[in-house]
């Protein structure tokens, strides 16, 4: 953990082994309560650099969110993604994000 304590300026960074890689997030936007802004970089095992959003929108009793994650896919990218199913890669880690999320926010 680095940079700010919380909120915006606030840096996690991690280096793995070969399954979780090396990279770097930080918190770029905070408009509470309704949308967090990250910059997210992947150093290893591929270099990628990506913009995620958590926007979250009340829906009566319930809170809707909305995960997303945009960013360049160069040619050696879509090249990969010809032969690799991302969302079978990444797809579980988002719903086990967004299972933790949920606990989280019902506590």
């Amino acid at each position: 953990f680095s940079g700010a304590e919380s909120g915006i300026g606030a840096v996690y960074a991690w280096d793995g082994d070969k399954n979780v890689g090396q990279g770097r997030m930080e918190i770029v936007e905070a408009s509470a309560p309704r949308k967090v802004g990250l910059r997210l970089d992947f150093i290893k095992p591929f270099e990628a650099h990506n913009e995620v959003t958590f926007a979250l929108e009340p829906r009566g009793a319930v809170t809707e969110v909305i995960w997303t994650m945009t960013g360049p896919a160069p040619f050696l990218a879509r090249i990969m993604h010809v032969f690799f199913n991302v969302d079978r890669m990444i797809g579980g880690d988002f719903e086990t994000g967004l299972a933790n999320l949920k606990m989280a926010a019902e506590r």
